[in-house]
């Protein structure tokens, strides 16, 4: 038994950090109901890597987020829609939705309509900003967000201009917020059965991640700032170059018996004994020069044999893998973490699943990320009761889509 197997949800959500969210729930038993159109379809359907073709429907980036899930086809812009809509709501435990703040409310979806049709509802609503204040409607992606929670700030060298982390990074961490929020919801629900809306804003999910910055600044005035790789209660602290084209390890030395074990493993060159570098502060005061002899040192090594050596040693180290890389990595195989599908129009591709194991309840991997529209028959007839021709006649008539 999967513990989520009765949880009923109605899926609106697009892009990442909706999508990221509902796809656990999806993983352990919840039937989600994914509700899209071609007329406004998920952005990501034309984000790469892409599939050879034309056409949606051949982006891994966006296969990776909605397997085990239903595919409605469904144009919200007809009022045949909407009663298509709260028919499944009058279904749900669960909607959830990452529209700007307002577009529920503009489609006659918002929390009060959805209790009218089921008092004891879960919305789970997440935007940039969250609901009210004066820049709630902002529209945006995860770029902007960064910026705006400072990640982008304190990205990047001292001597350089700011640097965005890599893709939508704020997308990536909504999701470890949301699932707590959606869980206890639902468990509050099913303790007291009153349903509520949560209303999830990214950029305070975000800044939890530089909580110690915000500390500081607020407790002494300190600003962070752009440091490269460095870091204060360490030395070294970096990526070195190793044999190879772009091979690198990370290597860290946050106590002496860190730097104790670097120097064992690289044979405790001369410029290693000096008493300068033989405590942290030390290795403080001249870290551009010490990371440029470490650099000179490393380049000998192969990346996975300093590793090695080094962890052997008690220093904490690792490999800068590429994709492929990671997609080979003995452990991640070990743990199953890629999960691969053959999709048409996709073909063979990799799914990431979660990154928890329940030792009494098992993910599932059940079919793929769907085309949009792939369940519309199925879901009108399994769950709303519709007979084949009132299917049909709303296909006919722009109001469900199936796949082209």
């Amino acid at each position: 038994m999967q513990p989520l197997e009765d949880l009923k949800v109605l899926d609106f959500c697009w892009v990442a950090a909706g999508p990221m969210t509902t796809s656990y729930l999806a993983e352990y038993g919840a039937t989600v109901v994914r509700v899209e159109s071609r007329r406004r379809h998920d952005p990501l359907h034309t984000s790469p890597p892409l599939a050879p073709g034309k056409g949606l429907n051949r982006s891994g980036y966006y296969g990776n987020y909605s397997a085990n899930k239903y595919a409605l086809g469904l144009h919200l812009g007809s009022a045949k829609a909407i009663e298509i809509v709260k028919r499944l709501v009058a279904w749900a435990d669960l909607v959830t939705e990452n529209f700007t703040p307002g577009t529920m409310e503009r489609l006659g979806l918002g929390y009060e309509a959805l209790r009218s049709v089921k008092p004891d509802i879960v919305l789970f609503s997440t935007s940039m900003l969250g609901r009210g204040g004066p820049h709630s409607k902002l529209p945006g992606f995860g770029a902007v967000l960064s910026s705006l929670s400072g990640f982008t700030g304190i990205t990047g060298w001292p001597d350089r201009d700011p640097t965005n982390p890599y893709g939508a990074y704020t997308d990536f961490i909504a999701p470890r917020f949301a699932l707590a929020s959606i869980l206890s919801a639902l468990d509050y629900r099913r303790r007291t059965g009153t349903g509520q809306h949560i209303d999830m804003s990214q950029l305070e999910s975000a800044l939890q991640f530089i909580a110690p910055m915000l500390l500081d600044c607020a407790n002494n005035g300190r600003e962070g700032s752009r440091t490269g790789n460095r870091h204060e209660a360490a030395a070294p602290h970096g990526a070195f170059a190793c044999l190879g084209e772009d091979r690198w390890v990370t290597i860290t030395c946050m106590t002496d018996a860190h730097w104790a074990g670097l120097r064992q493993v690289l044979g405790d060159p001369a410029w290693m004994q000096s008493e300068r570098f033989s405590t942290l502060l030390g290795r403080k005061h001249d870290e551009d020069e010490l990371e440029a002899m470490l650099a000179a040192s490393t380049r000998i090594w192969n990346a996975e044999a300093l590793v090695q050596a080094l962890q052997g040693a008690g220093v904490p180290a690792g490999v800068v893998h590429p994709n492929k890389g990671m997609l080979a990595d003995p452990q991640l195989q070990h743990r199953g973490h890629f999960v691969y599908y053959d999709k048409p129009r996709i073909g063979r591709h990799a799914v990431q699943r979660s990154e928890f194991r329940l030792s009494r309840a098992p993910a599932a991997h059940n079919w793929p990320t769907p085309f949009i529209g792939e369940h519309t028959r199925q879901v009108c007839r399994d769950i709303l009761g519709m007979t084949d021709a009132e299917i049909e006649a709303l296909i006919e008539a722009g109001v469900l889509e199936v796949p082209e």
